[in-house]
């Protein structure tokens, strides 16, 4: 059975992620939308419960892929390009949504968020005991980040719907790389591609003060 019959194999997103940093260490735009894709095919795969952030991600992923299209494409090539060429141009709104809220800053920086997220909560699921609560897992990593920048209400219909979630056993086989124990060792691998990736692009936001672009 290959990737498009069974929607989802961690191997794509191990794969895409370690094409994501270059020679120089640059996040390199499209295999960085590409490894989103696979993580969009995993949430789809557990059902309507993650679908309030599978949704937002396909739509900033479309974003991005219009500027990876446009024009201006070649600016877009990198997560470093994009940044150079959006603050020189001003093309980033620094204080508050006004003329460009689509900006490639903008938009990578909620991936990046949630990216944090799911990178917190897989590790999660390959560090717990068989019988570890999933909805406790998520919602502590969710807690750990993109809790902060969403309203009350937001968080709390989350948390709520995260006690839905299937169990700890059944999360590693929708990941389709084998048994549990085999998809835990495909997690130990694939994490630190993805931590990585994350920490770069923290410190990139962080030295030009992007972090917190409303």
């Amino acid at each position: 059975m290959d990737d498009s019959e069974t929607g989802f194999n961690l191997k794509v997103v191990l794969v895409s992620f370690k094409q994501c940093l270059d020679e120089k260490e640059e996040v390199l735009l499209d295999p960085y939308i590409a490894s989103w894709k696979g993580l969009v095919r995993f949430l789809n795969s557990l059902g309507t419960i993650f679908s309030f952030i599978s949704k937002d991600v396909v739509s900033k992923l479309q974003i991005m892929e219009r500027l990876r299209g446009g024009p201006q494409s070649e600016h877009y090539r990198s997560l470093q390009t994009m940044v150079a060429h959006e603050l020189s141009n001003q093309l980033v709104d620094l204080e508050r949504r006004s003329h460009h809220p689509e900006s490639g800053c903008r938009t990578v920086l909620r991936l990046h968020r949630a990216l944090r997220w799911l990178q917190l909560f897989l590790e999660g699921l390959r560090t717990s005991p068989e019988d570890a609560r999933t909805s406790v897992l998520c919602t502590d990593s969710y807690n750990a980040s993109l809790a902060a920048y969403h309203p009350w209400i937001v968080r709390r219909t989350v948390t709520v719907a995260f006690y839905a979630l299937p169990t700890r056993k059944v999360f590693l086989e929708t990941m389709n790389v084998g048994s549990p124990e085999q998809a835990v060792q495909m997690l130990g691998e694939a994490l630190p591609f993805i931590e990585r990736v994350y920490n770069v692009s923290q410190k990139l936001y962080a030295e030009h003060c992007l972090l917190d672009l409303p």
